[in-house]
């Protein structure tokens, strides 16, 4: 029998033979909770409780901190008083620490036989909890085995160094005595937040309905009762890189109306809570109705490549988080998750898509998955290498006034001039017409090739920046439409 299974054994024998001040109760020794949770795994929490505390030098325990507190980072604060000395007792009251504890010590061993019932009470010194539990009984020695027998472990006290509770006792030297507000502040990890947006689409409207959620997590092993909890929204300080952001498509220029602190935004919880161990609890922040909102279809080209076969385009739900037409506030970092109605008027859930923390007025298009009625090819339809003096026809003259030059050519090395036509032909099986946004990227090529002419487009582009040209494609209901654009490169 393993050790771990003998403990399991031990538990409710433990239970019952310990003092009534050790057992698991819903009472707490907190006093005055405030808990400020960032996003970064790290927690602050600040607790005032009303303690006597007598002149000279003295002891004084604050049981119900965080299993996981920070000691190194413990503030104390008493009026008239001054820390000499503080200790973390971490090692909590466990059927295996008390074995462990034991070694040396007697204990009473009862067994209960399966066939009458009657108990037998034997005295046992406790020799080694390594790999399992040995004892000594008067002159034999005995390993505690899963043998079907019933067998409880009976202890005559609990160890001075074993606590119920995580506990912090801090020496003190006090110029008097008397009742007054002590506060401690330390740091914790184990609390966590972040946000959850659920997003009702509705696409004949175009709105979205958007509520957001704080999801609370708490696995310090501390249970904070009726806490003031105020949640930070940022990045504190991190290695690393940061990916780019593919929903966020212009970062907005609005202040939203919360309270900053720093770089950081304040989302404060309107009334207290009780954050319980090893528990999720939701909280409401956003709510807001009839946002204006559009599905986008999307897709991407590489530069002058063919695609073996048709893909299908993204499908995305675009809205704003400015004040005046849309959500009117900062996001905190989350999910969110889109449903939409169906015929019969129940919400089904669509897809969902991450953001980052995205500041007041933004613009963004959430992917929610591959659209399964629109697609798209791009293929090279011709390729053909062209002279230096057509590549020239098509360059752009610099004319300057005044009788001074008016064109300013300069000479190229001896490289090849190509002129290339794309097709894109784009399919639609839904019975609407729909816009798509054909991304053709990889303009900004090599330094020796950067130098690329649009000769002719059957929808104008728009160019995004040195890499990116833009182009809506309207695609008639079930229907395909075929674009046609005509670059001349030197590569």
């Amino acid at each position: 029998m393993t050790f771990r299974k003998t403990a399991t054994v031990l538990l409710a024998a433990s239970a019952l033979a310990l003092p009534a001040s050790a057992q698991e109760t819903d009472e707490t020794a907190q006093g005055d909770v405030s808990v400020t949770i960032y996003q970064n795994g790290q927690s602050l929490v600040q607790d005032i409780r009303q303690l006597d505390i007598p002149r000279g030098t003295t002891r004084i325990e604050f049981p119900d901190v965080s299993a996981q507190i920070r000691p190194q980072t413990l503030s104390f604060n008493a009026a008239d008083t001054a820390i000499v000395e503080q200790n973390f007792d971490f090692d909590l009251l466990t059927p295996q620490k008390l074995m462990e504890k034991a070694v040396g010590q007697t204990v009473t061993l009862i067994r209960t036989n399966p066939a009458t019932g009657v108990e037998t009470r034997e005295r046992a010194e406790v020799l080694s909890t390594v790999g399992g539990v040995v004892v000594r009984i008067g002159d034999r020695i005995e390993v505690l085995r899963d043998d079907g027998l019933p067998v409880r472990v009976v202890f005559d006290e609990v160890p001075p160094n074993l606590r119920a509770r995580p506990t912090l006792s801090v020496t003190l030297n006090s110029a008097r005595g008397g009742m007054r507000p002590a506060s401690i502040r330390y740091l914790t990890p184990g609390l966590g937040w972040n946000a959850d947006y659920v997003a009702l689409f509705d696409e004949a409207r175009g709105t979205v309905d958007m509520q957001g959620w704080v999801t609370l997590t708490n696995t310090t092993g501390t249970t904070f009762h009726a806490a003031d909890t105020l949640l930070v929204a940022g990045n504190p300080s991190r290695g690393g890189y940061s990916p780019p952001r593919g929903d966020l498509v212009r970062p907005g220029t609005e202040t939203a109306d919360r309270e900053r602190l720093g770089d950081f935004y304040l989302y404060p919880l309107d009334e207290r809570t009780t954050i319980a161990n090893a528990q999720t609890k939701q909280v409401s922040f956003l709510d807001v109705q009839g946002v204006p909102a559009r599905r986008v279809y999307s897709i991407g080209a590489g530069w002058l490549a063919s695609d073996s076969d048709f893909r299908a385009a993204s499908t995305a739900i675009s809205f704003s988080s400015s004040r005046e037409g849309g959500l009117g506030d900062a996001l905190p970092a989350g999910t969110v998750r889109f449903y939409q109605r169906d015929q019969q008027g129940n919400p089904q859930f669509i897809g969902e898509n991450g953001i980052g923390h995205t500041p007041m007025g933004s613009t963004l298009s959430l992917r929610t998955g591959d659209a399964f009625d629109v697609y798209m090819q791009a293929e090279v339809e011709n390729r053909e290498r062209i002279t230096a003096a057509e590549y020239e026809r098509s360059a752009r003259y610099r004319v300057i006034e005044d009788g001074q030059v008016v064109r300013e050519v300069e000479v190229d090395r001896a490289v090849d001039y190509y002129r290339t036509t794309m097709r894109y032909t784009f399919t639609n099986a839904k019975p609407e017409a729909v816009v798509v946004e054909l991304t053709q990227s990889g303009l900004d090529r090599y330094w020796w090739g950067r130098d690329f002419r649009v000769i002719s487009e059957d929808v104008e582009g728009e160019q995004l920046n040195a890499d990116n040209r833009l182009y809506r494609v309207t695609v008639p209901a079930n229907g395909e439409r075929v674009v046609r654009v005509t670059y001349e490169t030197r590569f």
